[in-house]
C-alpha cells in the first residue's frame, strides 16, 4: 500500500502545466502567426527598392492579369460548388432515404474518394480527356474514322477544370447531406403524409428545408476547396492558357521573383477563406433548422419502385466518373507503353515501374522525404494536439482557450498562402531553412494541426474527467495523469488522428510547391514536375504508390478501434 509520505511527496511534485502552456503558446505562435506577420510585412515592401509602399496593393486592382486570375478563380469555385451540390444532394438522398441497392457500399466508395489527391484526379482526366491523346477521344476517332484533329471532349478548358475539381470535391457535400438526412426524424415526414402530402411534396417542403444548412455548408466547403486548390488548376488551366489566383501567385515566384506582389495577392485569398469559413460555421450553427428534443422514429425509407434502376444508373454514372474511370485510367497507363495503346499481352509492360523504382534518380529521395515527413508530421502533430486538447477541454490553465484558437487557425490559411508566408519567414538569412527538410516539416505541421486538434478534442470530450481527478487526488501532476490514465483510454483516437495526419501530409502540394528544392523533392512535387514533361506512365506509378500507402493507412485506422476494444476487454 502506498504510504502517506509517498502520496504527499507526489503531491508536492512540480506541476508542469504552466511551463507546458507557455511552451505550446510559443510553438503555435511561431507556426501560425510568424508566417502571417511576414506575409503582411512583405506585402508593404517594394520588390525593387525594399522600402515601404502600397504599390503591391495598387497592382491588385491595376494589373489586369491579377484581376482576371481572381475573377476566374471565384467563378471556378462557385461553379464547382454548384455542380458538387447538384451531384451530391440527390445521391445522398438516394443512399440515406431510399431502398437503393448496395447503399453501404456506395457510401464506402464515396468516402474512399476522399483519399484520392485532386491533382491525381486531374492527371487521370488528362489521360481520359486530353484532346489529342485522351483515351475517350482516341476511341471516338477510331469508332467514327475521324482525323486526329477531331475530338469529343477537351479537359483543357474552364468547364473541364470545373468538372475535374467537382469530381473530387462533391464528397464534402455528400457526407454532410447524408449525415443530415440520417438525423432527420420521420415524425415530420409522417405528419406530412397523414395530411395528404405526396412523397415529392414531403421531400420539397419538409425534408429539404431540414437538410438545407448541411447542403449550404457542404457547398461552401466545396467552393473553398476549389478556390484554394493549386494542383488541379496548374495541371489543367495552365495548358489551357489561363491562370487562377493560386497558379498566378506561384508564377510570381518564378524568375525574377516578385515577393511583395505575391504576398499582397495572397492576402485577399486569406480574407475570402476566413469569410467562407465563418459563413459555413454560422449556417451549421443555426438552431432554427435543427429538430431538438423528443423521441423520433427511424428515418423514413422511400420505395423507389420502377425508378430503382434509373437511380442505380445515376449513381453508377457518378461513381464511374469520380472513381472507376480515373482509377482504371491510372492503372492502364501504369502498365502499358503509352496512353493510346490498347490493353493486350503485347502492350503490357513494367517499363514505367522499372524507370520509377530503379532508374529515375529522384524517386528514392522523394519517397524517403515524403514518408519521413509523413511520419514526423503525424507524430509531432498528434503529440501537440493531444496536450493542447487536454489543456483546452479540461481548462486546466487559465487562458488555455488561446491554444485552441491557435490550433484551429491554420484551417483558414490556404496552402498556397501559407507557402508564401513560410518562404518569406524562413528563406531569409536569419533562419536559412529554405532548401532543408525542416521548412517542409514546419509547413506540414501548420497545415495538419487543425485536423489533429479537432480529432483529439472530440475524443477528450467523450472521456469523463473522474479518472483524471482520482489521479490528481493521489498526487500525480496533470501531465503524468494525461500520460498514465487518459492517453491509454484514447489510444484508438490517437492512432486514428496519426493516420489522418499522415495521409494529409503525403498528398499535400499547394504549400510544398513553393518550398521544395532539388534535395527536398516530395512525391507530389515529382508528379507535378513529371506532368510538365509529359511522362504520364511514371506519374501513374507514383500515383499508385501514394494511393496504396493512403488506403493502407486508412485501413489500419479503421481496424484500430476493434483491436483497441478487444485489448481493453482482455485487460478489464
Amino acid at each position: 500500500m502506498t504510504s502517506i509520505a509517498q502520496v504527499q511527496g507526489r503531491r508536492s511534485s512540480i506541476d508542469l502545466s504552466w511551463p507546458t502552456f507557455a511552451l505550446l503558446s510559443l510553438v503555435l505562435s511561431v507556426l501560425v502567426l510568424l508566417p502571417l506577420f511576414w506575409l503582411a510585412y512583405y506585402s508593404l515592401r517594394s520588390d525593387t527598392g525594399g522600402g515601404a509602399t502600397l504599390d503591391n496593393f495598387i497592382a491588385l486592382v491595376a494589373d489586369p492579369t491579377l484581376l482576371r486570375a481572381y475573377g476566374l478563380a471565384i467563378s471556378m469555385a462557385l461553379a464547382v460548388g454548384i455542380l458538387a451540390c447538384l451531384i451530391a444532394t440527390p445521391m445522398a438522398w438516394l443512399v440515406a432515404r431510399t431502398d437503393l441497392p448496395a447503399r453501404r457500399i456506395i457510401r464506402m466508395l464515396v468516402t474512399a474518394s476522399f483519399v484520392t489527391p485532386p491533382f491525381i484526379g486531374a492527371i487521370a482526366y488528362e489521360i481520359l480527356a486530353a484532346p489529342n491523346s485522351g483515351i475517350v477521344n482516341i476511341i471516338y476517332r477510331s469508332a467514327f474514322g475521324l482525323d486526329p484533329s477531331q475530338y469529343l471532349v477537351n479537359i483543357y478548358t474552364f468547364s473541364g477544370l470545373v468538372f475535374a475539381i467537382a469530381c473530387f470535391t462533391f464528397p464534402y457535400v455528400f457526407t454532410l447531406v447524408a449525415n443530415a438526412l440520417d438525423k432527420v426524424p420521420s415524425d415530420l415526414e409522417d405528419a406530412s403524409s397523414i395530411l395528404g402530402g405526396k412523397s415529392m411534396t414531403t421531400l420539397r417542403k419538409v425534408t429539404i428545408p431540414l437538410v438545407l444548412p448541411a447542403m449550404l455548408a457542404g457547398t461552401l466547403i466545396a467552393i473553398l476547396q476549389a478556390l484554394t486548390m493549386f494542383g488541379s488548376p496548374a495541371i489543367l488551366a495552365l495548358p489551357a492558357g489561363f491562370h487562377v489566383i493560386t497558379t498566378k501567385i506561384w508564377s510570381l515566384f518564378q524568375f525574377p521573383p516578385r515577393l511583395g506582389l505575391a504576398a499582397a495577392a495572397a492576402l485577399p485569398l486569406l480574407i475570402i477563406t476566413v469569410v467562407l469559413l465563418r459563413a459555413q460555421k454560422s449556417i451549421l450553427g443555426r438552431k432554427g433548422y435543427t429538430v431538438l428534443g423528443g423521441k423520433s422514429g427511424t428515418p423514413r425509407i422511400t420505395k423507389l419502385g420502377s425508378w430503382k434502376w434509373v437511380a442505380v444508373a445515376f449513381v453508377f454514372c457518378i461513381l464511374s466518373l469520380t472513381i472507376l474511370l480515373p482509377y482504371l485510367a491510372i492503372l492502364k497507363t501504369a502498365f502499358t507503353g503509352t496512353v493510346g495503346d490498347p490493353i493486350n499481352f503485347d502492350t503490357l509492360t513494367l517499363r514505367h515501374w522499372k524507370f520509377v523504382l530503379f532508374e529515375f534518380s529522384a524517386t528514392q529521395l522523394a519517397l524517403r522525404n515524403t514518408f519521413l515527413l509523413g511520419f514526423l508530421t503525424a507524430t509531432a502533430v498528434t503529440a501537440i494536439a493531444l496536450v493542447v486538447s487536454y489543456l483546452v477541454i479540461r481548462r486546466s490553465v487559465p487562458g488555455a482557450r488561446y491554444l485552441g484558437v491557435l490550433a484551429t487557425a491554420p484551417v483558414a490559411i490556404p496552402g498556397i498562402v501559407l507557402g508564401v508566408g513560410l518562404f518569406l519567414s524562413y528563406a531569409n538569412p536569419t533562419f536559412q531553412l529554405y532548401g532543408t527538410i525542416w521548412i517542409l516539416l514546419i509547413a506540414f505541421m501548420t497545415i495538419e494541426l487543425p485536423a489533429g486538434y479537432q480529432q483529439m478534442s472530440s475524443a477528450f470530450a467523450g472521456v469523463h474527467p473522474e479518472l483524471e481527478e482520482a489521479g490528481r487526488i493521489m498526487g500525480a501532476s496533470r501531465l503524468r495523469t494525461l500520460w498514465d490514465i487518459t492517453a491509454p483510454l484514447l489510444r484508438t483516437s490517437v492512432v486514428a488522428a496519426w493516420c489522418f495526419v499522415f495521409v494529409g501530409t503525403i498528398r499535400e502540394l499547394s504549400a510544398t510547391i513553393l518550398l521544395t528544392t532539388a534535395n527536398t523533392k516530395l512525391v507530389s512535387v515529382i508528379i507535378y514536375d513529371l506532368n510538365e514533361s509529359g511522362d504520364l506512365g511514371a506519374i501513374c506509378v507514383l500515383g499508385i504508390i501514394l494511393l496504396v500507402a493512403s488506403f493502407a493507412v486508412v485501413f489500419v485506422a479503421n481496424r484500430v478501434p476493434v483491436l483497441g476494444g478487444s485489448q481493453m476487454n482482455a485487460r478489464g
